[in-house]
């Protein structure tokens, strides 16, 4: 079955990238792993799959994220990823599809041009690009058109995009390289320095989503989990509290206020205003962390949400802006 030329919108995150159709939805949501074969640098398997191979793989096989901090960090394996993900939403086109990708807001010009050419050699026919936290205000469902200002976080698993928007554009902006997975680093370290338990990236995202906070639990739950004492070597067990890990996430999660912090500091009075009547939106799967809204509501005296479906919100931003492509290329607004 023949495709014609599609137009797909790719929100492509560190931890996952999700797929947008026009006409369809969210038509993929894979987590954005690949697993390679270093002897002859074939590709084994991308998605899920090669997420359950991540710390488990022989001395052959390397299963690696080729996205860090929201951006390429092996282009090649990227590329191989992006053909294998386009392959799958269009299964065979006679005209090659156009491309909308998310960048975080603050992303360098030869970062931008290495997504383009990457998003190219698996086979689009043109690149656009949008901001991460416009992208995530469109699907929040904020009109962004209109002069007047809206607060956008974007916690992902890389970055976070903190974002004034007001007439369509990012008035002030900042992106750090702290979010979902900086979460992860930090409950290693403490288990590591607390417990002298060696655990790997996927034990550390379990603790993250199930007992996870920052901010104080009306009740203390637990989990077990089990790991490698550092002492003997051997494989140990032991029960994690919450309360241990609003130790463990409150120093990234702060730096995160913090960063929210400078961008009001930083934005036009009247469009302050504005955030202080409207509150501040969050968005991507790192707003998730439990308590983190309460965290930020405290520190900045403003009224916070998460967003519908935070974690398809930029995905879904990313689709909504399809719309814009004909007039991006200079044509009508109806194509047949």
């Amino acid at each position: 079955m023949f495709n014609w030329g599609q137009d797909i919108g790719i929100d492509l995150g560190t931890a996952t990238v999700i797929a947008y159709v026009k006409g369809k939805g969210i038509v993929l949501r894979e987590p954005s792993v690949v697993a390679v074969d270093s002897n002859t640098n074939e590709v084994l398997a991308v998605g899920r799959e090669a997420r359950r191979m991540l710390g488990r793989t022989p001395g052959n096989i390397v299963a690696t994220r080729p996205l860090r901090e929201g951006v390429i960090s092996n282009y090649t394996v990227t590329e191989k990823m992006l053909k294998y993900f386009i392959n799958r939403v269009c299964g065979r086109f006679l005209f090659s599809p156009r491309i909308m990708i998310c960048i975080p807001s603050q992303v360098t010009e030869v970062e931008k041009k290495a997504v383009i050419d990457a998003a190219t050699q698996a086979g689009a026919r043109k690149v656009y690009l949008i901001e991460e936290p416009i992208a995530a205000a469109i699907g929040a469902g904020i009109d962004i058109a209109k002069p007047c200002g809206n607060m956008v976080v974007d916690i992902g698993g890389g970055t976070t995009d903190i974002a004034v928007i007001s007439l369509g554009g990012s008035v002030v902006s900042t992106s750090l390289k702290i979010a979902g997975d900086k979460f992860d680093e930090y409950i290693v370290k403490y288990i590591k320095k607390k417990h002298n338990i060696m655990i790997g990236e996927r034990t550390a995202e379990d603790l993250k989503i199930n007992i996870g906070c920052v901010y104080p639990k009306m009740q203390d739950t637990e989990m077990d989990i089990r790991g490698r004492d550092l002492i003997d070597g051997l494989p140990k067990t032991v029960t994690i509290y919450s309360s241990e890990m609003l130790e463990a996430m409150i120093e990234p999660a702060l730096m995160i206020v913090d960063a929210v912090h400078s961008v009001l500091e930083r934005t036009p009075p009247e469009l302050a205003a504005d955030i202080s009547d409207k509150g501040i939106y969050m968005t991507g799967g790192g707003c998730l962390v439990d308590g983190l809204d309460k965290l930020l509501q405290e520190k900045t005296g403003i009224n916070v949400m998460i967003a519908q479906d935070a974690v398809s919100c930029v995905a879904l931003g990313t689709g909504k802006a399809l719309d814009t492509l004909d007039t991006l290329d200079g044509k009508p607004s109806r194509r047949r």
